[in-house]
């Protein structure tokens, strides 16, 4: 008997970082806009440092996947 998920295919798994990249990218984008709607220059800088973090994590999060497929 073999656990659940443990024949899925590889190219779909996502590591957390990956997940929380997604997450803080879409967190920042929001902040961001939110931030040139009401004139907030900090709010529109606080959402382009999410956004970077997010694709820090992405990029990491996909450097681990590749680590783990090979």
């Amino acid at each position: 008997m073999t656990r659940a998920g443990e024949n899925a295919p590889r190219s779909i798994e996502m590591t957390d970082l990956r997940t929380k990249g997604t997450i803080n990218k879409a967190k920042g984008k929001v902040e961001e806009g939110l931030g040139k709607l009401v004139g907030n220059p900090n709010e529109q800088a606080r959402g382009q440092a999410h956004q970077a973090e997010g694709e820090a994590q992405q990029a990491l999060g996909k450097a681990q996947d590749a680590v783990r497929r090979a």
